[in-house]
């Protein structure tokens, strides 16, 4: 049986660099790990109490819920917005932190990475997006780290399934969350 991961990318630019290196985590999973790279982010509308009510949860929201469920874990990438995380990134993570305490989210293993044009790779939006989905109740691995500086330059000719170094990364980061989840 294999590791059930769930990839969330908080950027919904269709050259994003994060979409980039999640499609590398997919293609260099390593054995006994499986990636799923979610798709309808942006579909989810931004969380409201008033929308969430049992029965009534909006059909993008209950998705996301049903296949965060189903994961054992999840990878989330965060590029960095004016220096925090994305909003689609945090609103997902707050879909998922209801109801509270018994939310998708809660006890389930998270790894956070990221690429980012600054020199820091986006760290401080990891770190936020780290805090906020262990706020909500996950796991979160909080020494598994991957933050890749100067995306636009290093990602400009070379796709990051093709660069070794994010490769080894990647793959380390992966196993790391795969052997945590399961464990569990």
């Amino acid at each position: 049986m294999s590791v059930r991961i769930l990839a969330l990318v908080g950027s919904l630019r269709a050259g994003s660099h994060n979409r980039q290196l999640a499609e590398a985590a997919v293609k260099h999973a390593p054995a006994g790990v499986e990636i799923e790279l979610y798709e309808g982010l942006a579909e989810i509308p931004f969380y409201n109490e008033d929308l969430d009510v049992e029965g009534a949860v909006p059909e993008a929201a209950a998705r996301l819920r049903a296949v965060t469920a189903e994961a054992d874990a999840l990878l989330l990438f965060s590029p960095e917005y004016n220096g925090t995380i994305p909003a689609v990134l945090k609103n997902a993570i707050d879909w998922l932190s209801r109801p509270h305490g018994q939310g998708a989210l809660t006890g389930k293993p998270v790894a956070v990475v990221g690429t980012s044009y600054g020199q820091y790779g986006g760290v401080w939006a990891q770190d936020e997006a780290r805090k906020a989905a262990r706020i909500a109740g996950a796991a979160v691995l909080e020494d598994v780290k991957l933050s890749i500086p100067g995306s636009v330059v290093r990602f400009a000719e070379t796709h990051p399934v093709d660069d070794a170094e994010v490769v080894a990364g990647l793959t380390e980061v992966i196993e790391r969350l795969g052997s945590t989840a399961a464990a569990a």
